[in-house]
């Protein structure tokens, strides 16, 4: 396997420091040629995740993307599903011609509220048995420590996905496969969404007790739109979806938690986006979901109380006044 691996952000840092623990060359594309620079002098990401190690031995890094992705014959896509579309579009399907991808991207395409794995097989043309997402609790900051993690590998092609998980397994990843791909991506857009209700709860002044019937019930959410959207014999309260939720919604790392505890302390949509400056997934995700959820119809009354407050400017209190009247 020739890994390439496409992003320029923490969590793509930290997916190539895990793919150098067994790949002796990694294939790196960055957008931005600070990094190129930080990485290739002092082996850091001079932008993000700065205090993460890096074997500059082993990396090779460009912002030039035609020719990582020439170089991989597996490609890990790292960037926010927002900017996916953007960041792809001097690629056309014949560079992806006999090439695998793997999706470590936590989002849904906006511009065709598309899960990645369906956006790559209908704009790319590579087939599902072609493709993997890489999911679970795993906060970059974490990876960087060398902190112990556990990752689901999901395929529809067994066998690939046993390839991915061996070669992400070292002294500090634990990996395990699946076959949910769908479910998987799905489950990892739908925790960014409640992350971001538990920061709002916060932010609002509601305390430990709420925020845990919240997730109890945020869990119970996902798990019905997981049933219609993606139908599938899975357990929801493994790891890769239970576990990602508990880790994004309660963890001091959580860009989603922090980015809705200060819409719960007043900010406005615009104001903490560019205090944050960074990309928090579950404010696209909460805008695909509702429109992905018109058709189907499940009842997602958190994921909707998120949704009227960022698109709609509805009232924080009064949105969560309500969910606490709803829950069991």
């Amino acid at each position: 396997m020739n890994i390439a691996v496409l992003g320029s952000g923490s969590w793509a840092t930290a997916i190539v420091k895990i793919a150098t623990q067994t790949h002796t060359k990694v294939y790196w594309w960055v957008r931005e040629q600070e990094i190129v620079q930080g990485v290739e002098n002092f082996g850091h990401n001079p932008l993000y995740l700065r205090s993460c190690e890096l074997d500059r031995e082993r990396i090779i890094v460009s912002s030039d993307l035609k020719m990582i992705v020439s170089k991989a014959t597996d490609i890990i896509l790292v960037i926010p599903a927002a900017f996916v579309a953007g960041s792809l579009q001097s690629l056309c399907p014949k560079d992806f011609e006999g090439k695998r991808i793997i999706c470590a991207t936590k989002g849904i395409i906006p511009q065709t509220n598309q899960i990645v794995a369906d956006y790559i097989r209908d704009y790319f043309n590579v087939r599902d048995e072609n493709q993997a997402v890489i999911s679970g609790p795993s906060h970059a900051e974490e990876i960087a420590q060398e902190r112990l993690t556990y990752l689901t590998v999901g395929s529809c092609n067994d066998e690939f996905a046993k390839q991915v998980a061996e070669g992400l397994k070292c002294r500090f990843v634990k990996t395990t496969t699946s076959s949910d791909i769908r479910g998987i991506e799905y489950g990892a857009v739908m925790k960014n969404i409640y992350a971001l209700a538990a920061g709002i709860a916060r932010g609002a002044g509601y305390g430990d007790n709420f925020v845990a019937v919240l997730i109890a019930n945020a869990a119970q959410e996902m798990g019905a739109f997981l049933a219609v959207a993606a139908p599938q014999e899975r357990d929801t309260n493994r790891f890769v979806y239970l576990g990602d939720l508990l880790v994004t919604a309660y963890s001091q790392h959580s860009r989603n938690r922090t980015f809705g505890q200060m819409i719960g302390q007043g900010y406005s949509v615009k104001s903490a986006q560019l205090e944050m400056a960074m990309v928090a997934e579950g404010y696209y995700a909460a805008e695909c979901i509702d429109k992905a959820n018109r058709s189907i119809g499940v009842s997602l009354p958190i994921a909707r109380a998120v949704y009227e407050i960022l698109y709609e400017g509805k009232s924080a209190d009064e949105e969560f006044k309500r969910l606490s009247e709803l829950f069991k």
